[in-house]
């Protein structure tokens, strides 16, 4: 018998350890995870697919209505939610249920007894045969965007030697200085199947193509085209992501941002915006970053939908841009 995959996130450690042994000793259940916070719940589900998750709504980092919104988008796992005993849970758990909580529990209350567990461990037994509500996006993925910094050049050869050729329209905002994206092009071009070429304004990003944003410059796009304008005097990152990433929300929509290591918080906002066109985001782990701060911002602020390692990363942004399950 296929056994209940679990993942608890929960930030009391005491009542984290007694709920994941109350699960482990029934023989249909398998706890494959432990989380104290919602970023560390986010990272464990992407990575271990759970079958059900159990969501503390009070939790530090990011708390589990947000939490609760990132799995719910394009993590479709049955999510059981524990609320505490007060009039604030209770507005929070009806929160829940609307954002797409299948289950919403009362905390058991100190002492915890086997009793109030076995309940529980009833309660996540039958929420893994619930259908997951899922926020699916507006329609196909129109573009790929790509941010990073700080070990950048790295990664996107990572990434680009293992995707395939997408039918879409790819563009990679690296901060680099004038003069250096026409190399990083180059190599990148060199390493997988996709053809990679600095971006040039009034071209038309084309299917299949990687356009790499000019240092010392900023990409934006104007009537479907590129528009590589100089940068304003106010501008310290250049390229910028958030410059490009809202372009790319405001033409190209529904769009998916992949933010990888970087120092800072450089696409937050413009990954704020192409969710907000009904996109996606995939964040790269901390484990393989060489500098979690880009990713760590879209991760903490509950907009990442993806948070995976990075070789990890090709295999989902095919499978968002071709649709599959």
């Amino acid at each position: 018998m296929k056994r209940v995959r679990v993942l608890v996130a929960d930030d009391s450690a005491v009542f984290r350890q007694l709920l994941a042994s109350a699960l482990a000793q029934d023989p249909e259940v398998e706890v494959v995870g432990l989380a104290s916070n919602g970023v560390q719940a986010l990272e464990l589900a992407a990575r271990l697919r759970p079958d059900v998750v159990t969501l503390d709504l009070e939790m530090p980092v990011l708390d589990g209505l947000g939490t609760l919104q990132a799995l719910v988008r394009h993590h479709p796992v049955p999510v059981v939610v524990l609320s505490a005993h007060s009039p604030q849970g209770a507005d929070l758990a009806v929160r829940a249920l609307q954002l797409g909580a299948v289950e919403v529990e009362a905390k058991p209350q100190e002492p915890w007894t086997g009793v109030a567990l076995a309940a529980l461990v009833q309660k996540v037994k039958a929420a893994a045969r619930a259908r997951a509500r899922s926020r699916s996006r507006t329609g196909p993925v129109r573009m790929v965007a790509v941010a990073a910094s700080t070990g950048g050049p790295n990664a996107l050869a990572s990434l680009f030697a293992r995707l395939p050729n997408l039918r879409t329209p790819v563009v990679v905002v690296q901060h680099m200085p004038a003069g250096f994206t026409t190399s990083l092009a180059r190599r990148l071009d060199e390493v997988g199947a996709m053809r990679v070429e600095e971006a040039q304004d009034g071209t038309e990003p084309a299917p299949g193509v990687v356009y790499v944003a000019p240092g010392g410059r900023q990409l934006e796009v104007w009537d479907g085209r590129w528009m590589v304008r100089e940068p304003e005097p106010q501008d310290v990152l250049k390229p910028c992501a958030d410059v490009t990433f809202s372009a790319v929300a405001r033409w190209f929509s529904p769009a998916l941002a992949v933010v990888l290591t970087g120092m800072g918080r450089d696409g937050l906002e413009g990954c704020r915006r192409i969710k907000r066109a009904g996109g996606a985001v995939i964040a790269q782990n901390e484990e393989t970053s060489v500098v979690y701060g880009m990713p760590r911002a879209v991760v903490e602020a509950g907009v990442a939908d993806f948070v995976l390692p990075l070789d990890r990363i090709p295999e989902e942004v095919v499978r968002v841009v071709e649709g599959t399950p």
